[in-house]
């Protein structure tokens, strides 16, 4: 597994895990991060990305991101 800030603008992944705190954890499904769902990187700047997740573009920063982890 390797989290989301490991993916490029213009790559997919697989959601497999979400890790962090219980306030992290229903930040991010509320946002559609959720087991299984497909993620791509829309574009990345500073480590802060924005993402398509469940046919919504979603921005997220680097200390979010490292919670998602992909398969």
């Amino acid at each position: 597994m390797m989290p989301l800030t490991f993916l490029r603008p213009g790559e997919t992944g697989v959601i497999r895990r979400v890790g962090g705190a219980d306030d992290t954890k229903r930040f991010l499904a509320n946002l559609g991060f959720v087991d299984g769902s497909r993620v791509s990187v829309v574009s990345e700047l500073s480590g802060n990305m924005i993402v398509t997740v469940k046919d919504a573009r979603v921005a997220i920063n680097k200390e979010m991101a490292k919670h998602v982890m992909l398969q």
